[in-house]
């Protein structure tokens, strides 16, 4: 057994930063204390793929980040500095570009006789025997004379940067050849890109028609596409597994079931699994956890002011006067968008479940004769309203209730055909009984259900919804953004006892805002009145600039907010997260259909506004702030990397780092400038090394009593008798209140040294909180042990 991780550091490797460039700063991640390098996806990709997770060829590493070789000798050297390696893998989906991928060249040639035609979740039947590929600019007659057929390398149909292969014996053997003959003949359908989203008869990655999906299920498609990591695994290359969204999976248990049959039991891993309110991890699962999604909600939500939060939402409303179904008010904002991708982003998905149920239904008497446009309305209505991102054959009838059947039986205008809602019910519960296509439906619906989920919350509704930016954020619950002490003792004594080993985050490469921008922009629930202010005053001073008026009051509140948060708003990243929020928003300007006047209008905004003269004013207020955001930015930190679980420091967040959503904190890892939260964070990495136990699975969490009139602004706990953490929570209305005011808090027994200070303390009694935070918001405490103890 591989021993758990004692802390991982996150690395994008990138051709720009490629195996050799991360071994080059081992050492440096040695002296900070991790015990595991974690890297993103390390297979073949789409050439030139900053990211890795558009895999080519699951056989192979990486040539752009230097092949095998380079891999295996950076797991040499990592193990020369006392590290391991964690790598990042893809079992859901690969790119669905031909010319880099041999197995799906080999299907494009051969059709579902190919080989590798099991590898991949087509509908033959449903393309007539035919795989879309929507790559075309313009329908297919206007783009025709672009497209180019040789006879070469067997025959090839060449379409700007896109290469295909023909079917054998259809390739022109000399003259000139009807076109549309020839592409007629082809297993697949050149088709406009429009198409993607009705006519698709492969599942995609999301509403992501160039990522195919991948049938895992399938024993020897999972022997396949997992011997080159399992022959890592098998030599010690790698040493633990980071396994990404399970929820496209159709079985995600049977999965993980068969990864951990695969690797023996030899690897820590985690899985990136969403888990919504008071969702637990599958018990059965047989995994570390997650990838700690859910710590980071709670560790955000500990330094959120509910008071202030809801004030705020007034605010916005007031300020934005958005319906309460486009941005007004949470809940309504969510089941709109839901709506929109069940309907509109994903009708291709839905269509390919009509499928499944009529079949399903066909097959037996007591369920015929439900109509097609029945149960496809049945379908959407129970998808919007599943409250997680999934259902699993355990539990399904808990988030899938008879109240959720209910509300949706109430859109239909008929009783008797509302019943298509009982009959899907079942269906997805089981409860219709076995065979092919009930089972098939089974698992669609659940596969489809994550994507409706993650697409219609993080990709909709979180730019839709913005009155604290902080609090949208992947498992946050926007609704509720605050998180009291004891929710989070709660939380944390749980995972001690159920899941130690799991992961906990604050940064990923997917969170939309850096933890340290976030702490920027949640520190303005403690004082709304001033964000008020300030916004009035921003708002009449850009007002003055031209283009300095926002084309939306929503876009001017978001981009105010992001720019404080973010510091020193430079244009060029501001614009562009600002922009990929307006189009995932799709309220103004989308992706498919963009807005080009309001687009313009945005950009001239923010360079007039947030990046324009007005912007003296935001340093001056961030200023003004950046004590109270310092103290939220040292706790956050301190939580994660004393808490139960194994923390993932991102890449150069142990040093100040503020980074908006992908790609602004895609970036190569650039070692920069020491501060205090590197010092933080090596102290408290420097003890999870030296002490594995005391954080470990056999290791204790005890939330420490508080006690005095501002026990509610103090977080500690001890760890295993050795280790006692303490952080200030909601330090501005501290402060407004008067400061700690005998506040105290009872420290164990024993001597406490600060590794950092070097300052010592006398526990056994109620220790003022004053006294413990004397050198800062702060408190990391070592108990100095016996010498007969060691």
């Amino acid at each position: 057994m591989t021993p758990t991780p004692t802390a991982t550091y996150r690395l994008q490797l990138q051709p720009a930063f490629p195996f050799a460039r991360a071994a080059a700063v081992l050492p440096y991640l040695a002296g900070l204390g991790v015990s595991h390098l974690h890297l993103s996806p390390v297979l073949e990709a789409v050439p030139g793929s900053s990211h890795g997770y558009d895999v080519t060829d699951p056989t192979r590493v990486r040539e752009e980040l230097g092949g095998e070789e380079g891999l295996r000798a950076l797991a040499r050297a990592a193990r020369e500095h006392g590290m391991g390696l964690v790598v990042d893998i893809v079992p859901n989906h690969m790119a669905l570009v031909p010319r880099h991928s041999p197995a799906l060249w080999d299907v494009l040639r051969h059709g579902p006789e190919s080989p590798y035609a099991r590898w991949f979740d087509i509908d033959w039947e449903a393309g007539g025997g035919r795989l879309l590929l929507p790559v075309l600019a313009g329908r297919f007659g206007d783009e025709l004379p672009r497209l180019r057929i040789t006879a070469a390398d067997g025959g090839t149909v060449e379409y700007g940067e896109h290469r295909f292969p023909l079917r054998p014996g259809t390739a022109p053997a000399g003259g000139v050849a009807d076109p549309v003959s020839v592409l007629d003949a082809q297993w697949y359908r050149l088709g406009w890109w429009r198409l993607a989203r009705t006519e698709l008869n492969h599942r995609r990655f999301f509403t992501v028609a160039e990522l195919i999906g991948v049938r895992v299920e399938d024993p020897e498609v999972f022997d396949a596409t997992h011997a080159k990591l399992l022959e890592l695994v098998r030599d010690g290359v790698v040493a633990g597994l980071r396994v990404d969204h399970p929820d496209g999976l159709a079985d995600p248990e049977a999965y993980l079931r068969r990864l951990a049959g695969a690797t023996g039991g030899a690897c820590w891993t985690v899985v990136e699994k969403i888990l919504t309110g008071d969702e637990r991890l599958p018990a059965s699962w047989p995994v570390a956890g997650t990838t700690g999604y859910d710590a980071l909600h709670r560790i955000d939500g500990l330094f959120t002011d509910p008071e202030g939060a809801a004030e705020l939402a007034f605010q916005y409303r007031e300020f934005t006067g958005l319906p309460g179904d486009r941005g007004g008010r949470w809940e309504p904002t969510r089941l709109r968008a839901a709506y929109r991708i069940a309907g509109h982003e994903l009708v291709s998905e839905a269509t390919a479940l009509t499928r499944l149920a009529v079949r399903a239904c066909a097959a037996d008497p007591a369920l015929r004769d439900h109509a097609p446009w029945a149960l496809t309305a049945a379908i959407r209505e129970l998808l919007v309203r599943l409250p997680v991102y999934r259902p699993y054959r355990t539990g399904a009838d808990q988030v899938l209730t008879p109240a959720a059947a209910v509300a949706a039986k109430a859109v239909f205008t008929s009783a008797e055909e509302s019943t298509a809602v009982d009959a899907v019910r079942d269906l997805v519960l089981g409860q219709a009984g076995g065979g092919p296509d009930r089972e098939a439906f089974r698992a669609r619906f659940a596969q489809t259900a994550s994507a409706v989920r993650a697409k219609s919350v993080e990709d909709t509704a979180y730019y839709r919804w913005t009155p604290l930016l902080s609090a949208n954020e992947v498992g946050g619950d926007p609704a509720r953004p605050a998180v009291s002490p004891a929710e989070f003792h709660a939380y944390a004594a749980r995972i001690a006892r159920d899941l130690p080993a799991t992961g906990t985050v604050l940064t990923t490469h997917d969170t939309k805002r850096s933890a340290d921008v976030r702490a920027g922009i949640a520190v303005l629930s403690q004082v709304p009145e001033r964000w008020a202010a300030f916004l009035e005053r921003v708002t009449a001073e850009a007002a003055r600039q031209p283009g300095g008026r926002a084309p939306d009051p929503q876009l001017a509140w978001t981009a105010w907010q992001t720019a404080l948060g973010f510091g020193f708003p430079y244009e060029e990243r501001l614009r562009a997260a600002l922009l990929k929020g307006a189009r995932e928003a799709a309220l103004r300007t989308s992706w498919a259909e963009p807005d080009e006047a309001y687009e313009e209008a945005l950009a001239a905004f923010v360079a007039a506004g947030p990046a324009g003269p007005p912007l003296h004013s935001v340093a001056e207020f961030a200023r003004e702030l950046e004590p109270y955001v310092r103290a939220d930015v040292l706790g956050s930190v301190l939580l994660q990397l004393t808490m139960p679980g194994v923390p993932d420091v991102y890449q150069g967040t142990e040093r100040d780092y503020r980074a908006l959503v992908d790609p602004d904190n895609r970036a190569p890892f650039d070692e920069g400038p020491a501060t205090a939260k590197t010092a933080l964070t090596r102290a408290a990495l420097t003890l999870r090394r030296e002490r594995p136990e005391v954080f470990g699975a056999s290791g204790t969490y005890t939330p420490l009593t508080v006690s005095g009139p501002a026990e509610a602004h103090c977080v500690a706990y001890c760890r295993t008798g050795e280790v006692v953490a303490a952080v200030t929570r909601l330090s501005l209305r501290l402060e407004r209140a008067g400061g700690w005011r005998g506040t105290v808090v009872a420290v164990p027994d024993g001597t406490w040294t600060d590794p950092l200070s070097g300052r010592e303390l006398r526990g056994g009694r109620p220790v003022a909180a004053a006294e413990l935070f004397l050198d800062g918001p702060v408190a990391l405490l070592v108990r100095e042990r016996d010498a007969e103890a060691g």
